[in-house]
Formats: C-alpha cells, sequence, structure tokens
C-alpha cells in the first residue's frame, strides 16, 4: 500500500507540475472565424493571436507574432467537445469488427465470420453496432445464426447502444449460461420458447459473459487511445466527457497525463459500480496543469435503452405490454450512492433513458441536494431520453443538466413511437422544450453507440433528420435547436458541464487556443448541409494536431 500511494502521489505532482513547451506568440490570420463570447453572443473575428498556447486576443492590432499561420479564408471554430462518449470503447471498435452496416442477423455474422479468417490468431472475435431494429423481421439474434459461420471460437458481439450483446454457442458455455442460470438483477437473458438462452444478453446480464473475457491492460488501452485520438482530431473533437471509467483506465489516464501523452482533452467520469470507487473518492478531484484531465464526476447507471426495451418506463412499453424496463440502480440504493458522490464533492452524473428513470433521479437530486445548500455541482442526467412532461421543468428548478445526444433521436425515430405511443412522445427527445425552461444542453454523440462525427450532431440537433434528410420535415421538428444553440451545446455548454468553462469551450482571452478550420460555413449554408462539414485542420493549445491531407475539392 505504501508503493502504491507513493506512486499516486508523485502522478499527482507531476500533474499539476506540467507544463507544455509553445511557442510564444502565434498570430492565424486570414479566417472567418466564429466563437460565443462570455456572455454567450455569437461573435465573428478574422484573427487569433495566441500566447503560451492560449488565446491572448482576437482581432489585434498589430500582425507582428513569432509565428504567423495563414487561414486561407477559411473558417475557423472553436474545437468541439463532445459531453458523452467512451473513449477507449470507440478505440475497441475502431479494432474489431464493425457490423453497424449489417442488413439482417446472417450478414452480421458473415462480417464477423469474415473477420475471424483474417484473423486466425484471436482467441475471441469482439465486434459491435447491430441493431435489429434496421433488419426485415426486427427481430433479436440467436446464437445459431453466429454458430452456422463461426463455432470453435467464442463470438461477442454488441448492440448499437452497449445495452445488449450477442453470444454464439462457444461463448455462451464459457461463461455457463444455462437453462438454469437465473437473471440477475437488473438484467436479462433472452430466451427462446422452450427457456434456453438464444444467444442475447440484455445490460446487468452483460457481466456473465464479461467475467469469462479476456481482461485488457495498459497495452490495449494504449493501441485503443491512439485509434481514438487520430479519429476525434480528425473530426474536429479535442475534449470529451467520457462517460464511466474503471479503476484500471483511471490509473492509466493518470499516467498518460503525467507524460503528457492524451490526444485530447479528457473530462473522466468515474464508474459508479466500480470496485475500488471509495479509493478513487477519497483522492479528490485531480485537474492537470495543462487541462488534458480533469477527474471531478462520477457516472451512475439508472437504467438500460429504448431499444432493447430496457429503458425504464412508468407504463409498460406499447409494443410489449409485460416490459416495463430494467432498472440497473434499485431505488434502495440510490440515496445512500448519491450521498456518497456528493458528500465527496464529486459531480454525479446519471444515466437515464425512460421517464421512470429520469423521475427517479430527478427526485433523488432534488431529495439529496438539501443536504448540501448552495454547492455548484452541476448535476447531470445522462441521455434524458423520454422525460414525463410533468418533469421537464423540473432540470431547471433543480440545475440538473440534461447531457443530450441529438443522433440518438434520428437513430431511435424508426422505433421509439412503436415503444412509447403517440402521447409519450411530448416529453421525448424535448430539446427546445428544455432550452426555453432556462437549462443549458451540453451535447455529444455516446460514441462508438453512435459515430463521433460532430458535425452529424449538429446536423441532427437543427433538421431532426437523417443524413438522408429524413423525414422530410424533420421528426418531431418543433424540437429541433437552432444553429447557434447547437453549437454551444458542442461547446459552452459542454465546458459549462465539466466546470471547465474557464477554460474550454469558446475562444476567447485567457482560454486554450483550441480550435479547428473546417470547409463551410455551418451559420451560412443550407442546415441539411451541416452534416458535410469536412475539418481540414484541428489545433490543440496552438499547436496543429491534425492536418486533412486531402481536402475535398470545391464543387
Amino acid at each position: 500500500m505504501k508503493n502504491k500511494n507513493t506512486w499516486r502521489i508523485s502522478v499527482l505532482s507531476l500533474l499539476f507540475s506540467a507544463s507544455t513547451a509553445l511557442a510564444d506568440t502565434t498570430l492565424v490570420k486570414n479566417v472567418s472565424g466564429y466563437t460565443l463570447d462570455d456572455s454567450g453572443k455569437l461573435i465573428s473575428f478574422s484573427s487569433i493571436l495566441i500566447e503560451d498556447g492560449k488565446v491572448k486576443t482576437l482581432d489585434p492590432t498589430s500582425m507582428r507574432a513569432d509565428a504567423v499561420v495563414d487561414g486561407d479564408g477559411n473558417v475557423m471554430l472553436p474545437g468541439l467537445i463532445d459531453a458523452h462518449g467512451h473513449l477507449l470503447g470507440l478505440g475497441s471498435s475502431l479494432l474489431e469488427v464493425d457490423v453497424r452496416d449489417s442488413r439482417s442477423a446472417a450478414d452480421a455474422a458473415k462480417k464477423a465470420a469474415a473477420y475471424a479468417f483474417a484473423h486466425q490468431k484471436q482467441a475471441w472475435i469482439f465486434g459491435s453496432g447491430w441493431n435489429q431494429e434496421v433488419w426485415p423481421d426486427r427481430s433479436f439474434p440467436t446464437a445459431a445464426i453466429l454458430d452456422a459461420e463461426i463455432s470453435n471460437r467464442p463470438v461477442w458481439l454488441t448492440r448499437v447502444d452497449a445495452h445488449a450483446g450477442w453470444a454464439n454457442t462457444k461463448a455462451l458455455e464459457l461463461a455457463g449460461i444455462t437453462k438454469d442460470t437465473p437473471d440477475p438483477v437488473g438484467g436479462k437473458i433472452v430466451r427462446d420458447s422452450d427457456g434456453n438462452p438464444s444467444g442475447v444478453l440484455i445490460d446487468n446480464a452483460i457481466g456473465l459473459m464479461e467475467k469469462v473475457m479476456p481482461k485488457a491492460g495498459a497495452a490495449l488501452y494504449q493501441q485503443q487511445l491512439d485509434a481514438t485520438g487520430q479519429h476525434l482530431l480528425s473530426v474536429g473533437v479535442t475534449a470529451m466527457h467520457d462517460a464511466g471509467v474503471p479503476h484500471s483506465v483511471y490509473d492509466f489516464y493518470l499516467a498518460r497525463a503525467a507524460e503528457q501523452t492524451l490526444p485530447v482533452r479528457i473530462y473522466a467520469m468515474i464508474s459508479a459500480t466500480d470496485d475500488d470507487l471509495d479509493s478513487m473518492l477519497d483522492n479528490g478531484p485531480v485537474r492537470s496543469a495543462d487541462d488534458f484531465l480533469f477527474i471531478r464526476s462520477v457516472k451512475a447507471y439508472g437504467d438500460g435503452a429504448l431499444g432493447s426495451r430496457g429503458a425504464a418506463l412508468l407504463a409498460p412499453y406499447s409494443d410489449d405490454p409485460h416490459q416495463s424496463g430494467l432498472l440497473l440502480t434499485q431505488p434502495e440504493e440510490m440515496a445512500p450512492l448519491f450521498s456518497k458522490v456528493l458528500g465527496a464533492g464529486f459531480q454525479l452524473n446519471f444515466h437515464a433513458i425512460g421517464d421512470r428513470a429520469n423521475r427517479m433521479a430527478l427526485d433523488q437530486f432534488e431529495t439529496t441536494m438539501k443536504k448540501f445548500p448552495n454547492r455548484d455541482f452541476r448535476n447531470r442526467i445522462e441521455h434524458a431520453q423520454v422525460i414525463h412532461p410533468d418533469d421537464l421543468s423540473r432540470f431547471a428548478e433543480l440545475n440538473v443538466l440534461p447531457s443530450m445526444q441529438p443522433t440518438h433521436a434520428t437513430s431511435d425515430k424508426n422505433m421509439a413511437e412503436d415503444r412509447l405511443g403517440k402521447d409519450r412522445m411530448e416529453g421525448a427527445y424535448a430539446w427546445k422544450t428544455l432550452l426555453n425552461s432556462g437549462i443549458p444542453i451540453p451535447l455529444g454523440s455516446d460514441f462508438p453507440v453512435e459515430l463521433a462525427n460532430p458535425f452529424y450532431g449538429l446536423h441532427a440537433a437543427v433538421t431532426r433528420q437523417d443524413r438522408n434528410n429524413q423525414p422530410v420535415a424533420g421528426w418531431y421538428a418543433h424540437e429541433a435547436m437552432t444553429v447557434e444553440q447547437a453549437f454551444r451545446g458542442f461547446t459552452l455548454d459542454a465546458a459549462y458541464a465539466a466546470h471547465m468553462e474557464d477554460t474550454l469551450g469558446s475562444l476567447t482571452p485567457g482560454k486554450w487556443a483550441d480550435f479547428i478550420l473546417v470547409d463551410q460555413d455551418i451559420f451560412d449554408i443550407p442546415a441539411q448541409d451541416i452534416w458535410k462539414t469536412q475539418v481540414l485542420e484541428t489545433w490543440s493549445a496552438g499547436i496543429q494536431v491534425f492536418k486533412e491531407k486531402n481536402p475535398r475539392l470545391p464543387e
């Protein structure tokens, strides 16, 4: 224990004494720049002076600097912030088989088989992205379908929302999952008509499989980090909120932060289910001097997802009256958890998708926050997808931030009304209503559940359409955001949700010079084209960290 504590103290001292070698001053001129000022008003500029990695001034009167960069008239925006993603999860998906575009369960199985053939030395075949709702039969897949393609190695493919997984028989056998295996609390083993496991595990039942999977370590984490960092920078994401990290990743991030090798800024949420939660809370908040790592929040888990009918609803599902969803944190566990996290001075970010889970979270925040008057926690509900209309105003009243992901709406539009019925849609994906109540909405993607490109999220927020511009009039279009509101959600509001608006979220003096150059003006093009925006360059703390090799030619 002495050695462990000594190591931790040395790492933390490095974090707080870290500094980055930067040119004294850099001038980027000839840009069409946009940012929000300190009051949240959209302003424009044509040049930016950077000193020691931070914004010195916009439109300086003198054009002299140690380094001068011509922006070639391109549009400059602050680096975009994804307020809810899974950093190493994206890296994992980039290194595994992607079945997102599969046309059927059989097609997904064939993709997994092709991957297995090309990776003969892998003991397990992992993948992600399947979604039965876009397949012709809209039915959960079965182990037998995978067995027809791969039977000699275990296969585990997670659903697009990461709240369900699909196993072949070999994997089920290794996990010891049989007809006699009971459903764990907060989880479900999907079974056939004879009660045998069919191959799909939902929510907490996934833990039965995770017990026998190979354990990840620092070497794999580094591969995942490298893959994710390169991808995020290429789409203009310079900072992200990592929604639920275990102790092993917590330690990995501390080490990388001390080495100053994190590719993007990470606001990490400790997983509430980690066995070492108490020790991480005891360490207190950690913020590196260069702002590449900030740990001061906890991610808790209320329910599952709508697509797998795991979202906890106040009334049964409209398309399955025998189900009302799953609670991953039981009601009696909520008060102690909330008190523990808030009592340690950490922000609590609670995953809630269904209206029951959202109400439970709001009720518990209302009760627990009475113990901590005048504390600026900025607690959050992650996803906040389906809210009872009576509860919509409570977010602003309790200062609980609804952390939402616009592309969830455009991905869910084919099934959400089936799951909920028309009446419950009044409080579903209700962005405009929540904004009008006076509460900021930090925006993200939930990658790798959705694609990480933030311009896809900006487009969905403004149009309520998918990238095929469907439906033509927008899906429940009265809840759409303006371009400026969506832009704020991916910049200043996301920074605010991480207690980092003092240094991130806009290009105003004193903040880090994190910015991107893009090929079109999102404030002056048809909204349906926002998703086509291409990132030409990405800069972090005044240093170029990405440059597009083959920018799109003018049409």
